[in-house]
């Protein structure tokens, strides 16, 4: 197995992507650490884990919080002796991010302090512990919209994960060194139960669709597949980079 002595925190794994991500990991031998701030959505998670055969444990806590993530990461490191892997996942996409020039400032707050703001924390307790077994890998999530502009704008959502890829840069930089590779993922549309309600009409989801050579909406899954190779020892030369996992969206001119 590809993770196999792999102990991996993850947070937003309550649900969707991060609830695969758990998931997937635990198949290839990894121990989860599985934080969300809903205590009962990650004890669910924990128990999938378990009914597939694999380690987990729940560390419940709000990213947006940094006492609560050095909770989460001492919970992890108690349970299972250390951790090798961050997978910062947690994030959110409110309805009301629009245009900056409309923004409320609680909408700009809220997706910042949980989208930027939360993997500084997961990274500001996550990689000393990481630093305390030799090294690891650190994957964050960012977003192919920190990458292009849209026509229907989510500034706070697009600010943010701008702010994730420029701090996967610097951490790179700084604890390449020291045996711990920095890189994110930049997912483009994923089809989740919010996606396929928002483009219910069947006008608005042909013109996404069009933009996306591969012809479908991404799933959870792909985006894991990425992750998994970031946490796995096959990627132990890779370091700051960005992987793009979007079929091909952000190079489609028309």
């Amino acid at each position: 197995m590809r993770l196999a002595d792999k102990v991996v925190f993850i947070s937003g794994a309550g649900g969707g992507m991060g609830r695969e991500a758990a998931l997937m990991f635990a198949k290839e031998g990894a121990k989860i650490v599985a934080n969300d701030y809903r205590p009962e959505a990650v004890e669910e998670t924990v128990k999938l884990v378990q009914q597939q055969g694999g380690e987990a444990i729940a560390a419940p806590g709000d990213v947006a919080n940094a006492a609560d993530v050095k909770r989460a990461i001492e919970i992890g490191e108690k349970e299972f002796g250390k951790i090798n892997v961050l997978y910062n996942n947690a994030g959110v996409m409110p309805d009301a991010d629009e245009s900056v020039t409309g923004m409320i400032d609680e909408v700009w707050e809220r997706v910042l302090n949980i989208n930027a703001k939360g993997v500084a924390h997961c990274c500001q307790y996550g990689i000393p512990a990481l630093l305390r077994v030799g090294g690891g890998s650190v994957i964050n999530i960012a977003s192919f919209v920190s990458l292009v502009g849209c026509s229907i704008p989510q500034d706070a959502y697009t600010a943010s994960k701008g702010a994730v890829l420029a701090l996967t840069h610097s951490l790179a930089v700084q604890f390449g060194p020291k045996g711990v590779r920095t890189n994110a993922i930049s997912p483009g549309p994923i089809l989740t139960p919010l996606l396929d309600e928002l483009l219910a009409d069947p006008a608005k989801r042909a013109l996404r669709l069009n933009r996306i050579p591969i012809g479908r909406f991404g799933k959870a899954s792909d985006i894991v597949y990425a992750g998994i190779y970031l946490a796995s020892d096959e990627s132990t030369w890779v370091n700051g980079a960005n992987l793009v996992v979007d079929g091909g969206i952000t190079v489609n001119y028309f």
